[in-house]
């Protein structure tokens, strides 16, 4: 189920939540990339960026100009899931795949619970 939970999109499935911000012009039949936060019924939140391999193109030919990562060589990101189709179905659908196969314990880093404080040192 889909819905709007003040600047994010809400996505409820039997065995997850996931939490994606609102981008204007950014549907989520077609968006291409986004951050997500997952809720297991556990109570625990893990941290996901997808992107599709076009949006990963893009950031690539962006950097040849900017001289980012060797002038767009290469690219990196921390709990990055690589989507082939745009959308959020394709978001869930690799989210309920990798909790069914364990694999988001190592895609997906685990995010502090809300009621733990960040201190800055």
């Amino acid at each position: 189920m889909l819905e709007i939970d003040g600047p994010f999109y809400r996505v409820s499935e039997p065995g997850f939540e996931m939490l994606i911000p609102r981008w204007e012009g950014h549907g989520p039949e077609s968006v291409e990339e986004a951050d997500a936060t997952i809720v297991l019924p556990d109570g625990t939140h893990r941290y996901a960026t997808f992107m599709t391999l076009d949006v990963v193109g893009r950031v690539l030919d962006r950097w040849k100009s900017t001289g980012e990562n060797l002038n767009g060589r290469y690219f990196w990101c921390s709990d990055l899931i690589i989507i082939r189709e745009p959308g959020f179905t394709s978001m869930v659908d690799a989210v309920r795949d990798m909790i069914t196969t364990g694999e988001i314990d190592s895609a997906c880093s685990m995010l502090p619970p809300d009621n733990e404080e960040q201190h800055a040192d």
